[in-house]
């Protein structure tokens, strides 16, 4: 109890909320969980293998699964990965740095980065001198980088 309201732990939250969000709505719980700093993925995982058998761990590991699930900071990311996933590209590494840059997703095999552009991050000035700077940094790496605006995703034009 905190101030009179009842709490449980997270991963009953997530539990309980099996049974009223969908799997989109439930990842986007996940993520901005982790984003807080109220839980981590693989902190999740593990408390629910103490949890098997009970109603809303088969569906939670399911959207946890650590071969597809990946850490995005907002929607625009959520939708760039099922568009990846149809041009036949493999899970990538995700919220991780590369030649100095967060990325938004990262194939180190395809020497491949991909910037999902909301116009939210890059509107201003200073974010398009930082993200022409990132891009010729990669290039001069060696590294391929592409980048989708929020109308190529939101309406499928990056396929």
């Amino acid at each position: 109890m905190r101030r009179g309201i009842p709490l449980t732990q997270p991963v009953q939250t997530f539990l309980d909320l099996v049974s009223v969000m969908g799997p989109r709505d439930l990842e986007r719980a996940i993520n901005e969980a982790d984003k807080l700093d109220v839980i981590d993925a693989d902190a999740l995982r593990k408390a629910l293998d103490s949890r098997l058998g009970e109603r809303g761990v088969r569906p939670l590991r399911r959207i946890l699964d650590e071969h597809t699930f990946r850490l995005s900071d907002d929607e625009l990311e959520r939708l760039f990965r099922p568009l990846a996933a149809v041009a036949g590209l493999p899970v990538p590494l995700t919220k991780h740095r590369v030649n100095k840059f967060e990325f938004d997703f990262f194939w180190p095999d395809l020497g491949l980065v991909v910037e999902t552009d909301g116009w939210r991050y890059h509107r201003t000035p200073s974010a398009q001198s930082r993200d022409a700077l990132r891009f010729q940094t990669h290039v001069a790496n060696g590294l391929t980088p592409l980048r989708f605006s929020h109308y190529q995703v939101s309406t499928n034009l990056a396929t």
